[in-house]
């Protein structure tokens, strides 16, 4: 291993700098450096060669050209041990560069500023940086690399145990990271460029970028930008490894959420509390969700979350077992007492009492999650897609973002609903959204009575509905996610005491489902909107 003797700092990020600066100077090593970051150093009394000593030309153009220079580069990509290479080293003047120390300007951060400008956010895209980080990459035989400022004291460590060198397996690692991070920079600059495109029109640099929020466009070539957050037991079954990642181009999410309590989170409970999470967020009263297998078991609004959460447990109390429970208000020490008596996997809310989490910490293995509460989440904004992965490729498309105009509803058979029937009807569809296709759900105005989720035919799924709500059906309504293609389902309800139904209509046959809603006396809304969810 050959000592490190000369070393390039260019860092946006000053954290740790001047430790990391001072070891360095323990070993000799010679400091070359730009800009704000040469000032830094040389302010805390470190020995400093500005870069354009180095190259023989000032910095340039506001700075944009630095680094760009053969004595830059040719110090990082030469080939130790290479003949011709060291005779053109030599040639030319140019010392090697053994050691980059880089981290870029800070273009996201930029972007999440709400005041930030075209040409403000343009200006902190970084050119010399990552070409610096690329040409020391590439050359990890020789040269090390480091980006993040959180490898400082690993990278001095090092340096102490080998007596001034880094050995060929820490380059290696740090070279891979190098270029993880180039990549995930280049990727969210594409996309910023590719909101720009999707405008379709000229674009000033004066502009606001918060005014060109254009929706996301499908690219031609798809760069997804995730960072690991851990590994977990297995997958969906005990064969299967799986770990969490998260996606850095979505803002807040379950991947920002923090576990206060119980046993580490399986890839079935992340499915199953992002499912039961997401359906808490369609209202607006305290609600309470039970999700087990990617569907809500039970669903209810009340005036407390302690009754929101007692009706919705008592819709299917059997399939809550090992279930996850969400709710959209902070959680109280009552409620929090109701569930730990339960058998239930986790819980999370966007926030606890602390009487609410002791009482949740009484049952050692139960997961309490608390959702972040600030932040912009993407999901919600339109700035993400929906992946699945198939044989071969991924499938992207939109969020299912569509909400419900209650002006906008349709009455189509002779009795419109009741007040109380539309409420109903509305919860109900709200419900019916989060549930697999194909998909209905029978509700009281406050709560669901039976759910059929995932049936290969309609009327299964009625029937399934049906069976799950037993004698309370009576008086019940039901939302349907996609149109009736027959109306078995229609009649199969009515048999059942269902009063009024929602639907998004359209089928060849709505004729004939309308007609049998009207021989039942029963009410029928159409939205208009199907939600399907595959």
């Amino acid at each position: 291993m050959t000592r490190i003797r000369r070393a390039l700092l260019s860092v946006s990020d000053k954290t740790g700098l001047l430790d990391f600066a001072r070891g360095l100077a323990e070993f000799s090593i010679e400091l070359l450096s730009t800009g704000g970051t040469a000032r830094v150093l040389r302010d805390a009394g470190l020995t400093v060669t500005d870069v354009a000593e180095v190259t023989g030309f000032p910095e340039m153009l506001d700075g944009r050209v630095k680094t760009l220079h053969p004595r830059i580069h040719g110090g990082l990509l030469a080939v130790r041990g290479n003949p011709e290479h060291e005779r053109q080293l030599r040639a030319h003047g140019i010392a090697p560069i053994d050691l980059v120390v880089v981290n870029l300007y800070p273009f996201e951060a930029t972007l999440a500023r709400p005041d930030v400008t075209l040409a403000e956010a343009v200006e902190q895209i970084d050119i010399g940086g990552p070409a610096l980080l690329r040409s020391a990459a590439k050359n990890f035989a020789a040269v090390a690399v480091v980006v993040d400022p959180a490898d400082y004291p690993g990278v001095l460590a090092t340096l102490r145990q080998h007596a001034g060198a880094l050995p060929s397996a820490a380059r290696v690692d740090w070279a891979a990271k190098a270029f993880t991070h180039t990549a995930c920079y280049d990727a969210r600059i594409a996309a910023f460029f590719g909101r720009l495109t999707a405008r379709g029109e000229r674009l000033q640099p004066e502009l606001s970028v918060a005014t060109l929020a254009a929706p996301l466009a499908f690219p031609h070539r798809l760069d997804l930008r995730l960072e690991k957050l851990q590994d977990l037991r297995y997958g969906e079954n005990p064969h299967q490894r799986a770990a969490f990642y998260r996606d850095l181009d979505q803002g807040a999410g379950l991947a920002s959420a923090r576990q206060l309590h119980g046993k580490e989170l399986s890839y079935n409970n992340l499915l199953d509390l992002h499912a039961a999470w997401e359906l808490s967020r369609e209202f607006g009263a305290p609600v309470a969700v039970v999700a087990k297998h990617g569907n809500p078991c039970g669903v209810a609004t009340a005036d407390t979350l302690l009754d929101a959460y007692t009706r919705a447990h008592a819709a299917d109390p059997l399939s809550a077992f090992g279930g996850i429970i969400a709710v959209n208000r902070p959680l109280d020490g009552a409620t929090a007492r109701a569930i730990a008596a339960a058998a239930v996997e986790a819980v999370i809310a966007p926030a606890h009492a602390e009487d609410a989490v002791a009482a949740l910490r009484e049952k050692k293995n139960l997961r309490v999650i608390e959702f972040p509460k600030d932040g912009p989440d993407a999901a919600r904004t339109g700035g993400c897609f929906d992946v699945r992965r198939v044989s071969g490729g991924l499938l992207l498309q939109d969020r299912d973002g569509a909400t419900l105009d209650p002006s906008a509803l349709r009455t189509v058979t002779r009795r419109p609903p009741s007040e109380a029937e539309r409420r109903a009807l509305l919860f109900a569809w709200n419900v019916a959204k989060h549930v697999k296709s194909n998909a209905i759900v029978l509700t009281t105005e406050h709560a669901t009575v039976g759910i059929g989720a995932g049936q290969m035919s309609r009327v299964d799924a009625v029937k399934l509905a049906i069976a799950k709500g037993g004698s309370a059906t009576r008086g019940t309504v039901l939302a349907s996610d996609a149109f009736f293609p027959f109306r078995d389902g229609v009649d199969a309800a009515a048999a059942a005491h269902v009063t009024a139904i929602i639907q998004p209509g359209g089928s060849v046959r709505d004729a004939e489902v309308i007609a049998a809603a009207d021989e039942h006396g029963m009410a029928m809304l159409f939205t208009g909107i199907r939600h399907f969810r595959h």
